[in-house]
């Protein structure tokens, strides 16, 4: 698939056909975004909410909920709570990457401060298990707060990793599992746990999530390289924040010793200096580490694709396996 900006993307299609649940969502998150004593919380909330995201993983909850053929109320629930889960990890990211901005606006710590962006982040996962709660399902209370002591502990993971030259593609792959793929596996797997779906469709709905998210975030680290207008950061943004990201891992493996003291000086000690991005996009062309890189995330979309094989054969199964597609597309 080549990405055509003037084209419906697959993400807007599904929008388009959760229309209704969608809003039912958006309503329930201004619902339990307010807050009667402390304003900040709804002011910051909005801040990032409105922003204009995709709103991409409490779709997959519901599409997921509705490619089972769920017919209750609680898949709504279930896809605020995964949007408040989201939105609650973007605002303690910003703080530990002292980022300036997100989705093309100012973050919600660089117009208030940190301590806002914490705390309101920490009353966005409380009212996501409250939400939880309320669906009155067990399993996918399970799963949720599975997921989300999953985020915290690959985002840990990652500072420890993300600076040393030893980190292994292993070890990525288990930050990105964590800090992503977690809450993607877990939006598509309690659609279907919501819906009592067959072991076999909840599982297929887990792998298809699972694939996904890690696809999404290797593009994403790629894209840094590459550039583009789809991610909302500056070319290079990654090595400035000196985040050892699968391009540079697979650089770093095939480094001789005058490229690793390079590769030290600049990821492990920070000492950056001006010409050392073009150096490291020379060094990532040099070892083909883009290509590389570029080829993995394909085969991450094609399992998310495989996946879905297990589910109904329905037009929300056709739009899933788009959206695989369309993630790969912004590289090809």
């Amino acid at each position: 698939m080549v990405l055509d900006e003037t084209a419906i993307k697959p993400h807007e299609r599904l929008s388009a056909a959760l229309e209704a649940e969608l809003e039912a969502v958006n309503t329930l998150i201004r619902e339990r975004m307010a807050s009667e004593h402390a304003p900040r919380i709804p002011e910051v909330t909005a801040h990032l909410v409105e922003a204009g995201g995709k709103r991409l993983r409490p779709m997959l909850t519901l599409a997921s909920a509705k490619i089972c053929g769920y017919k209750g109320p609680y898949h709504i629930h279930l896809a605020a709570t995964v949007e408040f889960i989201h939105t609650a990890t973007l605002l303690h990211d910003d703080v530990v990457d002292e980022s300036g901005q997100r989705r093309g606006r100012p973050t919600a710590n660089l117009l208030w401060d940190n301590k806002s962006s914490i705390l309101v982040g920490d009353y966005l996962f409380a009212r996501s298990f409250q939400l939880m709660v309320e669906t009155g399902s067990m399993r996918a209370l399970d799963i949720l707060a599975n997921a989300s002591a999953t985020i915290a502990e690959g985002e840990v993971l990652q500072l420890t990793a993300a600076q040393d030259l030893a980190t292994t593609e292993e070890i990525y792959f288990k930050v990105i599992r964590g800090k992503t793929a977690a809450l993607f596996s877990a939006a598509t797997e309690v659609g279907g746990v919501i819906a009592d779906a067959s072991a076999d469709q909840t599982q297929a709905l887990f792998d298809y999530g699972d694939a996904l998210g890690v696809c999404f975030q290797i593009v994403d680290d790629l894209l840094d390289y590459w550039g583009s207008d789809a991610t909302g950061k500056n070319i290079g943004d990654d090595f400035r924040e000196r985040k050892l990201t699968l391009p540079v891992i697979k650089a770093v493996a095939h480094a001789d010793a005058e490229e690793r003291a390079f590769w030290t000086r600049t990821i492990e000690k920070g000492d950056q200096q001006d010409g050392d991005l073009a150096t490291a996009l020379e060094l990532l062309a040099k070892h083909n580490a883009l290509e590389e890189t570029r080829r993995e995330a394909l085969q991450w979309s094609k399992r998310a694709k495989s996946a879905l094989a297990k589910l109904p054969n329905d037009p929300i199964r056709a739009m899933l396996s788009d959206i695989a597609d369309y993630v790969v597309a912004r590289i090809n």
